[in-house]
């Protein structure tokens, strides 16, 4: 098996975006801060999972927490998606000039086919 080698950070963050309901909660904090009871309602289901939700948003620092009383207060995090989106971009360009290499093999192909009718 071969294992790929990535920065930690990235790996936290696609774990961390890989769930549409963890989507869902940064979705809404974008919005405006929230407790994490109000997610909970907000998204049907139990405290503890939201609980756990929040830990892997903020583990992947998506998501800070500050505990005042009795009341768990989420909020975006500090880190933006500047390191994800650059390392989707590396993925995006070579696929798009294996493409277009494709896209002229194809053409070639074509040309040919038509020369020969």
């Amino acid at each position: 098996m071969v294992h790929y080698s990535s920065p930690s950070g990235l790996d936290a963050a696609f774990a961390a975006l890989s769930d549409p309901t963890r989507r869902g909660v940064l979705e809404q904090l974008g919005r405006s801060d929230a407790s994490i009871t109000e997610l909970a309602d907000k998204f049907h289901m139990t405290l503890t999972g939201m609980k756990k939700h929040v830990g892997v948003l903020e583990d992947a620092g998506f998501v800070t927490t500050q505990k005042v009383g009795r009341v768990r207060t989420c909020r975006l995090g500090q880190r933006r998606l500047e390191e994800e989106a650059a390392w989707i971009e590396t993925y995006r360009q070579l696929w798009a000039r294996r493409f277009d290499a494709l896209d002229h093999v194809v053409e070639a192909l074509m040309r040919k086919e038509k020369m020969d009718e």
